[in-house]
Parts: C-alpha cells; structure tokens; sequence
C-alpha cells in the first residue's frame, strides 16, 4: 500500500515511460521489503486489542486476589481449630502466590505489547540460544508461578485428607512450623525448576506472537535437554494434579460415608462440637475441589500441549501447517493458564459456608415461593372446577 500511495503520487499516467514504471516499481519493492525486514511491518505484530485485554486481566486478577487476601486474613486471625488454621495458612499461600504470578509475568507481557512485540530478528536469536535476560525472567516466572499454584493444591489435598481419614495421626504430624517448611519447599523446588536452563538443562524463547516467553517446545534445532525440560514441567504438573484429585476423592467419600452412618442421637456438647468440626471439613473439602477442577481445566491443555509439541518438534514431524496449529494452541493453553489465578481466589470466596448458606437460603424461600404459588394456583382452579360441577352454580 505504501508503493501504491507513492506511484500515485509521482505524476500523470501519461508522464511516465513503462521501463521507468518497472524500475521504480522495483525499487519500491525493495524498499517496502526493508521496511519489512526492520520490523516496522510485520504480520507477527500483537493485535491493538492485545494491550486493552491484558490490562483489564492484569486488574482482575489483581482485585479478585485481594479480596480473597483480606477474608482469608481476618479468617485466620478468628480461627481457633489448629486444622482450619493450617487450611487457611496454605490458602493464603496459594492467593499470595498467584497475587505475584499475575503481577510480575503480567507487567513483562504487558510491556512486550505495548511495544509492539519483539522483532522475529530478536526472537530467532533468543530461538538459537542467544541469551535474552527479559526473556529467561519471563519464562523463569511463567514456570515458577505455574508449578507453585499446582504443588499447593495437591499439599492442601494430602493435608485434608490426611486429617479426614486420620485425625489423631494429623494433629500429632501436622504442625505450624512443619506447615511453614513445607511451604518453603514447594516454592524452593519450583525455583530449582525454574534455574533448570541456567545449568542448560532447557531453555526459554519467545513464543508466537513474540509477546512472551516460555519453554522452547516448537524449533528445528529441538534438543534432548530441552524434551526433558518439557516432559520435566508436564509431568509434575500432570501428577501434582493427579494426586489431588485422588485425594479429593478419598476426603470426600469419607465425609460422604461417615454422614450416612451418623444415627439421629440425642443432643450434647461433643455431638455439637462434632457436628461443626465435620462441617468446616467439609466446607474445606469443597473449596479444595473447586481449587482442583479449576486447575484441571486452566493447566491441562498447557501441560498436555506443550509436551505434543515438543516431542513432534523433536522427532522433525511437524511441518509449517502444524507449526501455525500447535503454536495457537500453546498460545490459547497459556492463555486459560493465566486464568487460573484469576480464578482460584474466586473459588475460596464463593465456597465459602456463609457463601453457601446463604445461596442455599435463598434457594430454599425461593423454592418454598414458587411451591405456595402452585398450591394456591391449583387450589383455585380445583375450586372453580367445583363450582362449574355444582348444579346450582350452573342454574
């Protein structure tokens, strides 16, 4: 468009001899194809919407994980029961987390937007092992900030079930100070993870549409490091997952079970003190699968994605029409990833059991309204009945 503008511009029709219209047409050719080259036109630039969507996410997640902060806050300091104050420790763990995983890759994809992406020059050096360290943070962040959120719920999960299966096993094992070490762990063996490209086990390049960085799982130069970097990732996260889900499983059948066997019995003090120590188990229960459905459905295709693509970019299988898929594909994985820490602070606000009982209220007067409204409708209309049967009414 730029050499058609400029051909308009540059005389009559008439004026121009044919050869000279070939030469300038070439010459402009050329040019247009520098402009190209210097990235000043480039397909792989980010849309304008890009900016606008990464804002608006970045200030949601932002919000939704302060408001989960302060109620998880004030929940802790009014806690008494050591179990629940365990919970909220590791739920404050895991919000404070995602609060920062949103924060700081945020802010890097934010300011790779606004301007304008990187050059494909830049990314196809970052690609053939130049050392980008905006890039290297990025993607030392993105794998640092997805693995914690995934080995928090799978210790929250073995920490319920634990003490819903074994009681007096939990409060002789599960402590505050051996909460607080195993929660220096999971972040110290995330960041292990995270550095693994630093040794060259791995490594981390700009991906489509060059506005972030991530583990190199789509290149012609794919390495056996980089395979297991990969298969690395994925398989603690695929596993973390899975172990929360047979933990949550196994939680739930026993509270299941054990309110089935309970017996209507007379009232005393320790049946009361039961009954409400069942029910912050259960309350808790419930937000641990609301946490693990969560991140079954961000995390997965990330994780499931990512290791497709590495072992077809390793294998050399892949060529340019499966490239452009597997790349939207990584691109809309990491997309519903970063939703997950939008989400999860969600979850423990509205499965919360004054959330619930509230819902359950109004669900209940709502029920009760429409149930009398039926009743009085068919009343009514069992009455006019009558009256139309009545011989007397008829006359």
């Amino acid at each position: 468009m730029l050499a058609m503008n400029h051909y308009n511009l540059s005389g009559p029709p008439g004026a121009l001899d044919p050869l000279s219209n070939v030469s300038q047409w070439d010459t402009e050719m050329v040019e247009m194809e520098s402009l190209a080259h210097q990235g000043n036109l480039t397909s792989d630039k980010p849309m304008s919407g890009g900016p606008i969507a990464a804002a608006l996410s970045m200030t949601l997640g932002v919000i939704s994980n302060i408001v989960a902060l302060f109620i998880l806050a004030n929940a802790y300091s009014h806690q008494r029961r050591r179990s629940k104050a365990t919970f909220l420790l590791f739920a404050s763990s895991l919000v404070l987390t995602d609060f920062f995983g949103h924060i700081i890759p945020g802010a890097l994809v934010l300011r790779l937007y606004l301007s304008g992406g990187v050059f494909p020059e830049a990314a196809a050096a970052s690609s053939n092992g130049s050392t980008d360290p905006m890039c290297q943070f990025l993607g030392g962040s993105m794998v640092f900030f997805g693995l914690c959120p995934l080995f928090l719920g799978c210790a929250m999960a073995a920490e319920r079930c634990l003490g819903v299966t074994q009681p007096l096993l939990h409060s002789s094992l599960v402590t505050t100070t051996r909460t607080k070490l195993s929660l220096s762990g999971i972040w110290l063996v995330a960041l292990c993870v995270a550095l693994l490209p630093c040794f060259q086990l791995g490594s981390y390049t700009y991906q489509h549409p060059n506005s972030w960085c991530f583990i190199k799982v789509l290149a012609n130069d794919t390495q056996e490091a980089d395979v297991a970097f990969v298969a690395l990732f994925s398989g603690l996260g695929l596993t973390s997952l899975g172990v929360a889900l047979v933990c949550n499983t196994i939680s739930g059948l026993t509270l299941v079970l054990a309110r089935l066997r309970r017996r209507p019995s007379g009232y005393s003090s320790s049946h009361c003190h039961r009954s409400v120590a069942k029910s912050h188990d259960i309350e808790m229960v419930v937000q641990l699968v609301g946490i693990m459905v969560t991140s079954c459905i961000c995390w997965s295709p990330l994780l499931i994605f990512g290791f497709m693509s590495v072992m077809r970019s390793y294998r050399g299988s892949i060529d340019k029409a499966d490239m452009a898929t597997y790349e939207t594909l990584n691109l809309m994985g990491v997309r519903l990833a970063s939703w997950n820490q939008i989400l999860d602070p969600w979850v423990y606000i509205l499965l919360r059991r004054a959330v619930l009982r509230k819902i359950y209220l109004i669900t209940k007067r709502q029920a009760d309204l429409n149930g009398s409204v039926l009743r009085r409708w068919e009343g009514n209309s069992f009455q006019s009945k009558s009256s139309e049967n009545n011989p007397v009414n008829r006359i």
